[in-house]
């Protein structure tokens, strides 16, 4: 059966840590990084099957994330992660055409982030 890919950046390292250990055990391969500016260095277009990334981060938000990822893979499926408010208005100013309607609000499980990346985002095998 086919693991899943998923890139996974949140500047929280108990986030990370938490999430990246329960999606690992429902059959999902994941990137983690808790730094922005290194998770786009690294970042590989047409790699993963989703991205999941938080909205608050130091230098670079999830949203200027998103673009820069969107701008090397035009078809990257990404959701947003926040313990906040849904940013979708703030979302809509940066992006010309906002792609995604996936926004993710913490605390979350693992287990109902599975369920939110396969109804939302994953791609149908």
């Amino acid at each position: 059966m086919k693991r899943n890919k998923l890139l996974l950046v949140d500047d929280e390292v108990d986030i990370t840590a938490s999430l990246s250990e329960g999606l690992q055990k429902h059959g999902f391969e994941v990137d983690v990084f808790n730094e922005p500016r290194k998770s786009l260095s690294q970042f590989k277009p047409n790699y993963y099957d989703s991205i999941v990334l938080d909205v608050r981060m130091p230098q670079m938000n999830g949203f200027l994330l998103a673009r820069e990822i969107w701008a090397r893979d035009h078809n990257a499926r990404i959701c947003f992660l926040s313990a906040f408010e849904i940013y979708e208005s703030e979302a809509n100013s940066i992006f010309a055409s906002f792609k995604t309607h996936c926004f993710i609000k913490k605390p979350i499980t693992p287990s109902d982030l599975v369920k939110h990346l396969r109804a939302h985002v994953l791609p149908v095998h």
